[in-house]
């Protein structure tokens, strides 16, 4: 079992076993979605429910995301990063098998919400080692380095969920998941390591908890970037909620024609994450952040007009959706790299923050695309809101457009005590 750790940072960057294990834990949330996406038409006929209550049972596990990584963040700096991500997958775990087995609608989406609060340790901790020993351009790569592992949930897990729903119908989707996080939890067992290390904990209590957060909400910086990660996940969950229907009843496709468009979007995905984590080390994070942000507008709206238009029919609706996807990558790596360099101290409720406001941004956002028709002009009208709030937000409430004023949010930890040594894992 891994315990310790390590002092060569050699090892630690060119430990790729050790980078596919975080990019699995970040990936848990994705993966809790992505592969159970084949089955949404399914489980409204099958529960005899409406298409915006199933899709209730994708955002719950967005909301549920948010409200657990506020509570596993601060638990984490107190506790250290091991012991909250265990139990969390273990959770997972049994939640899992209940949902396989829940008789309605309402019931399934209560779990869901309560699924997702147990997987937010995986991510909040993920992140939380990357900040303890990372900060600016080498945690924006690294975070992006997560995304090729991460990427690989919409490639797959659609595909997957389909060949197992039509096999064994929707419910047995459920038991694959359980069998994922047994896979999860014994990999983090064995080869993760403590990365927090003991003078660095904080008193445990609600108290301090609060006093993090406030920490935090002081830092106006702080919050504006962070929320951009959350916008980011909002264009994305509006694709992902709203495809299954857009795709599949608005043109037609079978459950593994949709598994199959919906991985060739995944790899604009993992493209778009590996060249900004080639980029990161040339160009600093809060630049590519601010040319990245006005494109994903522009291709939103190019999306938009595709969509109206009929322009390419299914071809031009995917190529649009493509480019959005893969422009879509730039956003969250460097805004929560520049977040997380202004507070590593508390790392694991700066984390908390960030993946909270990511998650409950997200899935108060793209329940949107339901209310709003879910067709294609819905899911392209709610993309187009989110990423042109997230410009607004970076230009009126940072400094990142003014002249020299991008030096005020990137690159610098808030204190000499947050620049700590690379380490490398150590295995038993």
């Amino acid at each position: 079992m891994t315990t310790g750790v390590a002092a060569n940072p050699s090892v630690y960057q060119a430990n790729a076993k050790y980078v596919l294990l975080l990019g699995l834990m970040c990936a848990l949330p994705a993966f809790t979605s992505d592969i159970y996406l084949p089955s949404l038409p399914e489980v409204a006929h099958s529960l005899h429910t409406s298409t915006t209550a199933v899709q209730l049972t994708m955002t719950g596990v967005l909301l549920g995301g948010a409200v657990g990584q506020l509570v596993v963040g601060p638990l984490s700096d107190r506790f250290g990063r091991r012991r909250p991500v265990l139990i969390g997958i273990g959770m997972h775990i049994v939640i899992s098998l209940l949902c396989a087995l829940a008789p309605g609608i309402g019931i399934l989406i209560g779990l869901r919400v309560v699924q997702g609060f147990f997987n937010a340790a995986a991510t909040v901790v993920a992140i939380a080692v990357i900040r303890d020993r990372f900060t600016g351009s080498e945690a924006s790569r690294l975070l992006s380095r997560l995304m090729l592992v991460i990427g690989v949930s919409p490639l797959f897990a659609p595909t997957v969920g389909g060949l197992i729903a039509g096999q064994w119908g929707w419910r047995s989707v459920f038991v694959a998941l359980a069998v994922f996080g047994v896979v999860l939890w014994v990999a983090v067992w064995r080869r993760l390591p403590e990365t927090l290390r003991p003078e660095r904990r904080r008193a445990g209590g609600f108290g301090p908890a609060l006093r993090g957060y406030r920490v935090l909400l002081r830092d106006r910086y702080f919050v504006a970037i962070a929320v951009l990660p959350g916008l980011g996940m909002a264009v994305l969950m509006s694709y992902v909620i709203g495809s299954p229907f857009v795709l599949r009843e608005g043109y037609g496709l079978s459950a593994n024609q949709f598994a199959l468009l919906f991985a060739m979007n995944g790899v604009a995905l993992v493209g778009g994450a590996q060249i900004n984590a080639s980029l990161v080390r040339r160009v600093s994070p809060i630049r590519i952040l601010r040319c990245a942000l006005p494109l994903l507008l522009v291709a939103t709206v190019v999306l938009l007009v595709v969509a109206l238009s009929g322009v390419g029919a299914l071809l031009g609706l995917l190529a649009a959706l493509w480019v959005t996807l893969g422009l879509l990558q730039f956003i969250p790596p460097n805004a929560s790299a520049i977040a997380l360099s202004r507070h590593g101290r508390i790392a694991g409720t700066a984390a908390a923050f960030i993946g909270a406001m990511q998650a409950g941004v997200a899935g108060v956002v793209s329940p949107l695309v339901g209310v709003l028709g879910g067709d294609a002009r819905a899911m392209c009208l709610v993309m187009i809101a989110s990423a042109s709030a997230a410009l607004l937000i970076l230009a009126s409430a940072t400094p990142a457009y003014r002249r020299g004023g991008w030096r005020q949010l990137e690159g610098f930890p808030t204190s000499s005590a947050d620049q700590l040594p690379q380490v490398a894992p150590t295995h038993s």
